[in-house]
């Protein structure tokens, strides 16, 4: 027979009073079997409830900044960056930044503090998430600049990105960089001298280097997901205790 809680044991484990749980009862939230004239509670249940094992109805996933801790992010991805020597942040699969860039190089900070170099930005980050590597593969970004993303997957499903980059791969022409500067500077309303000038701070990154930091970005991403994991988790009981233990809406 299965275990069975008596109403001041499930008073005691939910820390609710004994009107609360009676009317839980009345609307469906627990479920109750009478033992002569007391109420006994399958342990079972409960446990299953407060595991987070079964999905209640109407449960929908947490969006990335809800599931991420970014307090804990933002430190992590701060000295990767500095290691690393490139820029980094991290973003939401729609290319949403999470995080603040840390290092951005001067070029990209003149592009992002504009209005539409920042939505070029985003539309560049949007499109790493449809890659079909599952590995950082490193690419040129709207601006001409080598970037990548390593995939932070929580609960089976693409939850945000940790992208880094901001170099060259080689150096560039001369010519068509100039070319491609004032290209920006136009479309951006960016003084091109200044962008110019910028430009000779990129710097360039060998294809030895560009495969560390691939790396470095994967395990990055490893501890990004352990982070979200356990705060999804945590989440997810809090919602439960909180849908057997709040009144129904009506």
């Amino acid at each position: 027979m299965a275990d069975l809680l008596t109403t001041k044991q499930l008073q005691d484990l939910l820390k609710i009073d004994r009107t609360t749980i009676y009317r839980m009862l009345g609307d469906g939230r627990l479920v109750g079997v009478k033992v002569g004239n007391q109420w006994r509670f399958p342990k079972e249940e409960i446990d299953t409830l407060l595991s987070g094992s079964r999905e209640p109805e109407g449960t929908t996933e947490s969006d990335a900044g809800e599931i991420l801790p970014i307090n804990c992010i933002q430190p992590i991805q701060d000295v990767f960056a500095d290691i690393a020597q490139v820029s980094s942040l991290t973003t939401a699969p729609d290319g949403s930044p999470l995080t603040k860039m840390s290092s951005p190089c001067t070029f990209c900070s003149l592009i992002l503090a504009t209005g539409s170099g920042r939505q070029a930005c985003v539309a560049s980050w949007r499109k790493l998430a449809t890659h079909p590597d599952k590995r950082p593969q490193f690419v040129t970004c709207h601006a001409g600049l080598h970037y990548a993303r390593a995939r932070i997957e929580i609960n089976g499903g693409l939850k945000a990105m940790v992208v880094a980059g901001q170099f060259y791969a080689a150096p560039p022409d001369r010519a068509e960089e100039q070319k491609r500067i004032h290209s920006l500077a136009k479309l951006h309303s960016i003084d091109a001298a200044v962008l110019s000038d910028a430009a000779r701070e990129i710097p360039i990154v060998d294809a030895r280097k560009e495969a560390q930091i691939g790396t470095w970005m994967e395990k990055i991403a490893r501890t990004f997901e352990h982070f979200g994991r356990e705060r999804s988790d945590l989440m997810s009981r809090l919602r439960r205790i909180a849908e057997i233990t709040s009144p129904s809406r009506h």
